[in-house]
């Protein structure tokens, strides 16, 4: 019985000693990295400028817009910063092959919330890793996992503002000064037979096309999300194998 007690008092003093290590030093080497990471991605959010300096209107990037499916809808769109400035689309109407050609006004930009959005969500998560710098001690596992938490919430929001962003309404459309059509419904992507009403003409949507635009630095950004979020939870399940041997204090 006594050299079992003997081998479990040294069992959780290597631990102890172990944890100790992980809290003082692990943590805050994974707390670099993520900041290391998370300022690349914030690079691909910094609007480039068309001249050398800083200031000055953001630099135009072309994208071509399109869909593997079909090539019924072709275009081009002008990114400069977070808002489309141009955009140039060709329709082909499938019951007479006839080509309808639509461009943005040019006193019309497409402001894109989500990227200004997606943005916001990693200077904060920047800012919660910043405020633990190596001066900080972190007493208690859960105090780690806590913070891991509230930067874990702002990269999934980030990423899911890219991946999966609100698409406004057609009245909504209609009220930004975009268009000048007057919608009868409340979606964005009416189903073939819906009405809607433009100028003084009432139309029926005869067929709905979805086409994507890739933009790189956004996949880039993307993955820069993916990785964080993985050592993320690589250090909250480090955190969590040392509760099962602490259950009775908040590790």
């Amino acid at each position: 019985m006594a050299t079992a007690m003997s081998a479990t008092a040294a069992e959780r003093a290597v631990l102890e000693e172990e944890f100790r290590w992980l809290l003082h030093d692990e943590v805050h080497a994974v707390l670099r990295q993520l900041q290391d990471i998370l300022k690349e991605a914030s690079l691909r959010f910094t609007l480039p400028c068309s001249g050398t300096g800083t200031e000055g209107p953001a630099k135009q990037e072309n994208f071509i817009l399109g869909s593997c499916s079909t090539d019924q809808v072709k275009g081009v769109l002008t990114l400069q910063g977070d808002a489309l400035s141009q955009a140039d689309v060709n329709l082909k109407i499938p019951r007479n092959n006839q080509l309808l050609h639509f461009a943005f006004r040019e006193d019309k930009q497409w402001k894109l919330q989500q990227i200004q959005d997606a943005r916001n969500h990693v200077s904060q998560a920047i800012y919660l890793l910043a405020n633990r710098d190596e001066s900080y001690q972190f007493r208690t596992g859960a105090e780690v996992l806590k913070l891991m938490d509230a930067v874990m919430l702002q990269l999934t929001r980030a990423r899911n503002r890219l991946t999966t962003p609100a698409t406004l309404t057609l009245p909504e459309i209609a009220a930004s000064g975009l268009t000048n059509f007057r919608p009868a419904g409340g979606a964005v992507l009416h189903s073939p037979g819906a009405m809607f009403e433009w100028g003084s003409q009432r139309l029926e949507v005869s067929h709905v096309h979805k086409v994507e635009c890739v933009i790189p630095w956004l996949n880039d950004a993307l993955v820069f999300f993916t990785v964080s979020l993985q050592l993320c939870q690589q250090l909250k399940d480090k955190i969590s194998v040392f509760s099962s041997y602490w259950s009775y204090r908040p590790f």
